[in-house]
């Protein structure tokens, strides 16, 4: 993904070109993965591009049990979508494209899922 790093930048300046840009990007990979992990819980998330419903990001949230005896509660599953320029336009809303952040890393803030750097601050 760092290749793209200032492609998908680029490609803010124009719905098309956004659109064209994350067509692209999800033909080159079915979708985009991540998670945060700590001993007690965990977050994971994927992003694909849907042809009705646009960007769908699939969010799933858990305790991790800590004992030999206990049980973790079902994780709760959430689904997100959205259109390519709603996504677009919420980049630019945030700045994210102002900062030093990935596409991944974009689409890893609005899942939801904290950074790695913020786990390491915790």
């Amino acid at each position: 993904m760092a290749e793209n790093s200032s492609n998908w930048k680029d490609s803010l300046q124009s719905e098309e070109s956004f659109r064209d840009f994350i067509t692209q990007y999800f033909k080159e990979h079915s979708q985009l993965t991540g998670m945060y992990d700590i001993p007690s819980y965990y977050e994971h998330y994927t992003v694909r591009l849907d042809s009705k419903e646009g960007i769908v990001i699939t969010l799933e949230t858990g305790v991790t049990p800590t004992g030999s005896g206990s049980v973790a509660p079902l994780p709760f599953k959430q689904k997100e979508s959205m259109s390519i320029e709603d996504f677009r336009k919420l980049i630019l809303h945030k700045k994210f494209a102002d900062s030093d952040m990935s596409l991944a890393d974009v689409f890893q803030t609005v899942a939801g899922v904290p950074s790695s750097d913020e786990q390491n601050k915790s």
